[in-house]
């Protein structure tokens, strides 16, 4: 009865942490796309930001009632060159106003030179924050609209943007991920079971790995070596147990388990 107890518990694990769904990769224009991941278990909205790495350039998000966006408060966030800012418009044609709190948590920016080239932005949120500022996420969501821009010109002060530079992809579905996620063969994990020392590859540079236990507590957080960051070798002190990671990359935010013995 206790090794029935213990697998079914494993198993759960796994099934509950496949609660997730995600826009997948949105090609908006060419340098500028973008991912939203929702997940339902972790209450988390993860943002893969993908835009031009010598300007600023912006994402409006929710559900629009006028498609080309920019109503007066309508959610927003944009990289500055230092950080993701939160922010909501005032209406066309007027600065946005940035929100009195910060809800994203930037993950992670990765610069790909040479430049210019692409920038990765990697941020989190609650999907609700209880800020009247903050478009509210619903897991049970379909889909969701979204606008971007960008500078028309290497500059990170915000201005007229002009009409090549801004544009909408509205209605963008969600797909459920359901337990799938576990079995992406873009990332391995091998050995697996271990003794605590294995490693990860994957066809994309990997930026970030975070540990949790089967309870969600996050344990660790993996910073891959620049050198080769397609292969992360994980020599650490985990217990025995069965451990999730979180991977994440360039259009990548996949999750692995691992098993130490």
């Amino acid at each position: 009865m206790r090794k029935f107890l213990l697998c079914t518990t494993l198993l759960l694990g796994v099934f509950v942490f496949g609660q997730q769904k995600s826009t997948g990769i949105v090609n908006l224009t060419t340098n500028v796309r973008a991912n939203f991941l929702l997940d339902n278990v972790t209450q988390t909205v993860t943002l893969t930001l993908i835009g031009p790495n010598d300007r600023w350039f912006g994402l409006q998000f929710g559900s629009f009632t006028n498609v080309e966006g920019m109503l007066a408060g309508q959610d927003l966030i944009w990289w500055n060159n230092v950080t993701v800012i939160d922010s909501r418009f005032n209406g066309e044609g007027f600065s946005p106003t940035t929100d009195g709190i910060n809800n994203w948590t930037l993950v992670s920016n990765t610069n790909n030179t040479p430049s210019p080239g692409l920038r990765t932005l990697i941020c989190t949120r609650p999907l609700t924050t209880g800020d009247a500022n903050d478009f509210q996420f619903n897991f049970n969501d379909t889909s969701i609209d979204i606008a971007w821009a960008r500078c028309n010109s290497a500059s990170y002060t915000l201005n007229n943007h002009g009409g090549a530079n801004r544009g909408y992809a509205v209605d963008t579905p969600f797909t459920n991920l359901g337990t799938a996620v576990f079995e992406q063969d873009e990332v391995q994990v091998y050995p697996n079971p271990s003794h605590g020392n294995f490693q990860i590859s994957a066809k994309q540079p990997i930026q970030k790995i975070v540990v949790y236990s089967l309870t969600g507590k996050q344990l660790q957080e993996i910073t891959p070596n620049a050198e080769n960051p397609n292969q992360v070798q994980v020599s650490n002190e985990l217990a025995k147990g069965v451990y999730l990671l979180n991977i994440f990359g360039e259009g990548l935010n996949t999750w692995k388990k691992v098993i130490v013995e």
